[in-house]
């Protein structure tokens, strides 16, 4: 137990690099829809989101996680870090020429009115890339606090950029006046001004990175960089296909659904995504400090029994964290504009399907350990298959709903199969009986909050709310009997 508290421990640290940073980066949503009150100006901000979520995968092209695999295992962990960093930095140098190259294109095919955002979208690209090794370097050598604040910096960096520009440069433009800050401002570009603050703030960031890089050589070991690339390919299968069940319902919403409602849907679909905030956040803070976390103890006797404990306190967090969030939706609401909120129906969903991708990664960590990475990419082009048969099955007839069930339906089958497969190759005694236990304990209290109606809402939330506490004492009976057993 005393690993999983350390596991658990550095997540908390983690979570000021991650779940602070995006937390105040999720902040932006509200700033954008209140904003910008059509949902098709918020919809070209989540369409080209997705798409920068998902050519992130072929820009690092598996190089994270290979290094956490090599950097542990090499005699010469620096070599490693130059080999993988110099490849990275060559590659995102030829990806970018080639996006600039065929940009009047893709600014067509994507029908909107300027370039500008595709040329922002590529720097974003670029420089999330070169920022990815250094920040993995970071994790690898168990360095938390700086990588939070390198984290938290460039998130604070973005959202006053966005005020300068939002806040600042609209409002003087929107007022006819004639200084320098109105004249900054270009009503054409609207939310995509969004777009070049998070540009700017990854410039200074890798500025900001020097500390990490000042070692760093530009050389490539070509016999270790092939060791890497066999470990690495199967993983941007595994990445491609993952981006697919998690972005592709905000691309092909666009696509599918009639011309004149299509942005909008985007716009409404990503917006609610959003308040599915806690669950994704406390996701990410996990994985973070669990990749690195779980690969160090892996030699270890008790490994398993690590990794057992590890997962089911992650789900016992995860289901409290969902439970927080769908009974208190009423207040969660005004994250969001009104004209947004007509999609709150899939928050439920979406959390849902969030909760069983973080299983997913506890149950399949195997094939990484093992060395296996074959079978990640098996899982996620399951996945990915899912996804798209439902999106393109049933969007045009159920618009986003339909893109929320292909996402828990993906998720879900992906996580079984993670667990049957697991317990062939690398087999783990998950305590089952107690995950089932707080599961159905969940659903009794979510159960309960939609039968009992109350006139008032305020009687209704604080309810709610009791039910919560209900289900925090319930855990805390449960996990101190286990801790006083050292199950």
């Amino acid at each position: 137990m005393a690993s999983v508290k350390q596991l658990f421990g550095q997540t908390g640290i983690y979570g000021l690099g991650t779940i602070l940073p995006r937390f105040l980066n999720y902040l932006l949503t509200p700033l954008y829809t209140y904003l910008f009150s059509n949902p098709a100006d918020y919809g070209i901000n989540a369409e080209l989101y997705a798409y920068i979520s998902f050519f992130n995968v072929l820009f690092t092209y598996g190089m994270e996680t290979a290094y956490f695999y090599f950097a542990n295992k090499h005699s010469d962990p620096q070599k490693v870090f130059n080999t993988i960093y110099s490849s990275i930095v060559l590659s995102t140098f030829i990806f970018s020429f080639l996006l600039i190259l065929f940009s009047k294109d893709i600014t067509q095919s994507l029908h909107y009115h300027t370039s500008i955002f595709v040329y922002w979208t590529i720097g974003i690209l670029a420089t999330d890339a070169l920022l990815s090794i250094p920040f993995a370097y970071l994790r690898q050598q168990t360095k938390p606090l700086q990588f939070s604040i390198l984290k938290i910096s460039n998130v604070i960096l973005n959202i006053l950029f966005n005020l300068f520009f939002f806040l600042i440069c609209k409002p003087e433009w929107e007022a006819g006046k004639e200084s320098v800050w109105a004249s900054l401002y270009k009503p054409e570009i609207g939310i995509g001004y969004s777009f070049l603050s998070n540009l700017l703030a990854n410039i200074t960031s890798i500025f900001l990175m020097f500390p990490v890089l000042r070692k760093f050589r530009f050389e490539i070991d070509f016999a270790l960089w092939k060791d890497i690339i066999m470990y690495a390919l199967p993983l941007v299968i595994v990445g491609l296909a993952g981006m697919i069940n998690e972005t592709f319902d905000r691309i092909v919403l666009k696509y599918l659904l009639p011309e004149d409602i299509a942005q909008a849907a985007q716009g409404i679909y990503g917006a609610c995504y959003k308040i599915s905030i806690l669950m994704t956040l406390f996701i990410q803070a996990y994985r973070y400090a669990a990749e690195p976390f779980f690969f160090k103890v892996f030699k270890d006797t008790d490994a398993k029994n690590v990794y057992a404990q590890s997962t089911d306190v992650f789900i016992a967090f995860g289901l409290f964290i969902w439970l927080v969030t769908v009974l208190n939706l009423p207040v969660l609401q005004y994250f969001i504009g009104p004209s947004y909120r007509v999609g709150l129906n899939v928050v439920p969903i979406l959390l849902t399907a969030n909760l069983c991708l973080g299983i997913y990664f506890n149950l399949s960590f195997w094939y990484k350990l093992t060395g296996k990475t074959q079978y990640g990419a098996y899982l996620t082009l399951v996945g990915a298959v899912i996804t798209l048969i439902i999106n393109f099955m049933f969007v045009p007839r159920y618009s986003y709903l339909a893109s929320a069930w292909a996402t828990l339906a993906a998720y879900f089958t992906m996580m079984l199969l993670a667990y049957f497969l697991g317990q062939h190759y690398y087999k783990v005694n998950y305590p089952i009986k107690r995950i089932l236990s707080n599961i159905f304990v969940v659903v009794i209290l979510y159960t309960l909050s939609n039968v009992i109606f109350f006139q008032s809402t305020l009687l209704k939330i604080v309810f709610n709310n009791l039910l919560i506490l209900l289900f925090v004492l319930y855990l805390i009976k449960q996990y101190r009997i286990s801790i006083n057993k050292k199950i």
